[in-house]
């Protein structure tokens, strides 16, 4: 067999719009085209990250913005539709969000973190923030979000653990402890021998070292916890330790827990699950940054 070229075949037509089923979600809201751009992180890696300006942007205005973490850690993002940065944009948020080390599709080493996150990934993710916040001045940086599930529930549970300049987060299906998310996981054990290279029985420091509820007593942003109680993949206790342990330092926080979702919750949930969750983000993000 002989292939010649990466195109087997390709399909150029004229498209028309046929169906107007969702005219009425358009005439109520306004979809935002994010905005490109590349950067060189101080790691020396290029970074490509995009923003979502508030919809009804006014030039001379002050802005709230949130910063959004992807899953995975190897998951990439894209130029494409995200229903819930687009409603944060329509509630009147800049959203940015971005790949940084340890996201899929630059190849091993850009890709390999195992045993370092929390290291490279935060300060790409730190640096990022820093070049949004250059290019976008109307972001006012005293009114920061971030938020993100499964890794950037993780990452997002670092981050309040290592900095004060967020001031309001949402952490969601994330790890807390990587002692204990060998045992409480569908995956714990191949994960974090692939993740971490390290197990309970061979390294509980290096574990401990890189889990974020070590850091937990420097939390002061307000946090805002959800979680499944039949998701299996980053089980309930995940959240549960984090948000007590910043409980008991008075800072102010949030646990939410979904009957009967599992990990899947916001992009396979309940309908009316899906709806209730978005709305608890909506509620928190505004009542601490607006």
């Amino acid at each position: 067999m002989e292939f010649h070229g990466l195109h087997i075949a390709e399909l150029f037509v004229d498209g028309e719009q046929v169906t107007h089923m969702n005219d009425w979600l358009t005439d109520e809201y306004d979809v935002q085209t994010p905005e490109a751009f590349t950067f060189t992180a101080s790691d020396g890696y290029e970074i490509h990250g995009w923003v979502l300006k508030p919809a009804g942007f006014e030039e001379g205005k002050s802005y709230p913005g949130i910063l959004n973490i992807h899953g995975g850690p190897r998951t990439v993002y894209s130029d494409v539709y995200y229903h819930e940065m687009q409603m944060w944009a329509n509630r009147g948020y800049f959203v940015f969000f971005c790949n940084p080390r340890g996201s899929d599709g630059r190849g091993t080493d850009f890709g390999n973190i195992n045993g370092i996150y929390g290291t490279v990934d935060y300060q790409n993710l730190m640096d990022f923030t820093d070049e949004v916040l250059k290019r976008y001045p109307m972001i006012d940086p005293e009114h920061l979000g971030v938020a993100g599930g499964s890794y950037g529930g993780f990452m997002t549970n670092w981050i309040i653990g290592h900095t004060d300049r967020f001031h309001a987060a949402a952490s969601q299906r994330s790890i807390s402890n990587w002692v204990s998310f060998e045992h409480n996981s569908d995956i714990g054990h191949t994960f974090i021998l692939n993740n971490q290279g390290a197990n309970t029985r061979t390294d509980v420091e290096l574990l401990w070292k890189q889990s974020p509820l070590q850091f937990a007593p420097n939390c002061k942003t307000p946090t805002l916890f959800i979680h499944s109680d039949e998701d299996y993949r980053c089980y309930m206790a995940e959240g549960l330790a984090m948000f007590s342990a910043i409980k008991r330092n008075g800072c102010p926080s949030k646990l939410c827990l979904f009957h009967g979702e599992n990990h899947e919750l916001s992009r396979g949930g309940k309908p009316e699950n899906r709806i209730d969750r978005m709305t608890e983000i909506m509620n928190w993000m505004d009542e601490y940054l607006k």
